[in-house]
């Protein structure tokens, strides 16, 4: 394989890698302040930089290939890595029938994703689950309805909401949610104590932060005398 020829097949990969990463940021839920697709290019451009400098390294090296042809190996393994990092599962959530309200995934230590919710909109799944999706997903009801439109994500950039609840044992359990609204009525805001509903034996729970137990008890006291925060 001649110079040329390695350097324009190299430079095609990379190109196209980026090229699909780029795509694929618009779907990457965002910060506080930036869209996914910001951050990510943010990353994209710290990525090229580093790649430059290790090129310049490599290129010392190995003087029988051309700078670009390293620098093109260089960010394609880079952007393969990038690809590996946004990877997220599309979840298939299968809810009762007529359901509505919230639903909560919560982590746990199962091998396999509970993913068939209970009559509370209640399902369970692992770390890795947990720690990587991010997509919208597909959620039917047992009779085969597809429920797509009646779904309601967080907001406008990030489809999932990600919440700790406390306390069992004084030890909270973390959780993925959306909502699902009614056909036939608006809905109304109904508190539910996730602690009382959840399968405890399965759950993974870690110690409380302080934060989070303060939150607690200011949401309870709040509920207790009629009051909303």
């Amino acid at each position: 394989m001649t110079r040329r020829t390695a350097t324009i097949l190299t430079g095609i990969l990379s190109v196209g890698l980026l090229t699909t990463l780029i795509i694929r940021l618009t779907n990457v839920p965002g910060g506080m302040f930036l869209s996914g697709l910001a951050l990510g290019i943010m990353w994209i451009i710290i990525t090229v930089l580093a790649c430059l400098i290790l090129t310049a390294i490599l290129n010392r090296i190995f003087k029988t290939q051309s700078f670009l042809t390293i620098l093109f190996l260089t960010t394609t393994i880079g952007f393969t890595y990038f690809h590996y990092k946004l990877y997220s599962p599309i979840l298939t959530i299968i809810v009762p029938t007529n359901y509505s309200g919230e639903v909560d995934l919560v982590l746990s230590n199962v091998s396999d994703n509970i993913l068939t919710l209970d009559t509370n909109g209640i399902g369970y799944i692992n770390q890795w689950t947990f720690d990587k999706t991010y997509t919208r997903p597909i959620v039917i009801d047992q009779d085969g309805n597809n429920l797509d439109s009646l779904l309601v994500g967080f907001n406008p950039t990030s489809f999932w909401s990600v919440g700790k609840s406390c306390c069992i044992d004084n030890q909270e359990f973390r959780t993925k949610g959306f909502k699902i609204k009614s056909r036939t009525h608006k809905n109304a805001f109904k508190f539910r104590n996730l602690s009382d509903l959840i399968n405890r034996k399965i759950i993974k729970t870690t110690k409380v932060e302080e934060h989070t137990l303060i939150q607690t008890e200011t949401t309870t006291d709040s509920i207790n005398n009629g009051t909303t925060k």
